[in-house]
């Protein structure tokens, strides 16, 4: 019994280490820019942009075609000497707000940034009306 346990529990860590390994291999030796600082910057703004195929992945961690495509679109922007924030929004004009991971705070999304504050908000105050009106023992 304890040793089937062990088992598992060995399983599970070895099925850890392979899945958290699996995003190091997303990108290909050929998308890499030579120059550090330049590959750094792609990486970076990679990590902000979701994956249209995965869609809870960044295209840094995807190994889809699509993401393969965003990583190379996003080099060719970086060396045409445009800035992270024009490369951001090309990308966002092109395939909208849901390509970013963090959506920007406007007055379109700003409910959704809100809402959770005042779920709480309320909350409290719910929780405080109903010990206020309970029954003493």
């Amino acid at each position: 019994m304890i040793l089937r346990l062990a088992f598992k529990k060995m399983n599970f860590i070895i099925f850890s280490l392979c899945i958290s390994a699996y995003p190091a291999f997303a990108i290909s030796p050929g998308e890499a820019f030579a120059d550090d600082a330049l590959e750094e910057r792609a990486r970076s703004l990679s990590m902000e942009l979701r994956c249209m195929v995965c869609q809870n992945q960044s295209i840094d961690d995807s190994d889809a075609p699509l993401a393969a495509d965003l990583r190379m679109l996003i080099r060719e922007q970086i060396q045409a000497g445009k800035t992270d924030d024009e490369i951001l929004d090309f990308i966002e004009d092109r395939y909208g707000e849901f390509a970013l991971l963090k959506p920007r705070l406007d007055i379109k999304n700003a409910p959704l940034w809100g809402l959770p504050f005042l779920l709480v908000i309320a909350g409290f105050f719910l929780m405080r009306s109903f010990f206020r009106n309970a029954p003493k023992d």
